[in-house]
This record gives structure tokens, sequence and C-alpha cells, in this order.
């Protein structure tokens, strides 16, 4: 499942907001209401049409509050960073895999080689009626992309 556009403003807000992007790379930090962990797997692919696939794994526990959670991911190249849709998550205490598969429009394309992956496992709590993202975890490190055909 595809996190909406507004999501992933909510996610890129929420990253401004709170320091994720200044998480030191290898890093996992954890919320505070729910336990969590995400890490993103080393390499990734960019397929000739542009559409980059970024991958890892994930664990949470059930939120105390009520609304979605999903993994996020952005893939950065140099200083531009391109974000790499969303995936639902399921916090029951065991470990998921996540997938996300995006073909970016921003430029410059995302091409084969070394990048920096961010990735963030956050929830939209819907307590107040405004849904506010609550990051549960993060991981940033270095991507090896890798081209197919």
């Amino acid at each position: 499942m595809r996190v909406s556009l507004v999501a992933a403003g909510v996610v890129a807000a929420a990253g401004a907001l709170l320091g994720a992007a200044a998480v030191p790379a290898g890093a996992a930090t954890s919320g505070a209401a729910t336990s969590g962990s995400v890490s993103a797997n080393p390499t990734g692919t960019v397929s000739a049409d542009g559409t980059v696939t970024l991958s890892g794994t994930y664990r949470c526990s059930s939120p105390a509050d009520p609304g979605p959670v999903f993994v996020a991911s952005t893939v950065r190249t140099g200083s531009v960073g391109h974000g790499i849709g969303g995936t639902s998550a399921t916090c029951d205490g065991a470990e998921h895999t996540w997938v996300n598969r995006e073909n970016p429009s921003s430029e410059p394309p995302v091409k084969a080689g070394p990048a920096t992956i961010e990735v963030t496992l956050f929830q939209l709590n819907l307590r107040t009626g405004l849904p506010l993202p609550v990051i549960f975890a993060t991981d940033r490190h270095g991507l090896d992309l890798r081209a197919t055909d």
C-alpha cells in the first residue's frame, strides 16, 4: 500500500521538525509511547525507467493512540532527496519486511551508484483530529543502488 502524497508531506515535515535527518548514520531511535525498530537493506535497485526499490525490516508494538503506522523511505544522491513510497505497517511485536517502490518525478533522476537511505517508522496519531506524525524509529546509512534491466 502506498502512502498518499499528504502523508508523505507529513513525514517530511515531521522529519524537519523532529530532526530525523540529524540521526547519526546507522542509528535507530524509538518513541516513548511505542517501542519500535526499523532497518534498511544496504542495497537497492533502480530500473531503466527510474523506478527505485528499497527494502528492509521493522518491528513495533501496538500503539496506545489511534492512527495508521507506516514505513517511509528517502534515497539521497548528493544533496538531493527523493521520497520512495511508503508501506502500511503492522504493529504486533513481530518482525516484518517492508518494500517501497517509486519512480520519483523530481530532477535530477536517481541513478545507480552510491547513495544514502533514510527510513522512518511512524504513526499518524489521530487523537487530536489532525493527523500528527509520531516517529517510532529511524535508520540512515549508505546504500548501493544497483541497476536492473
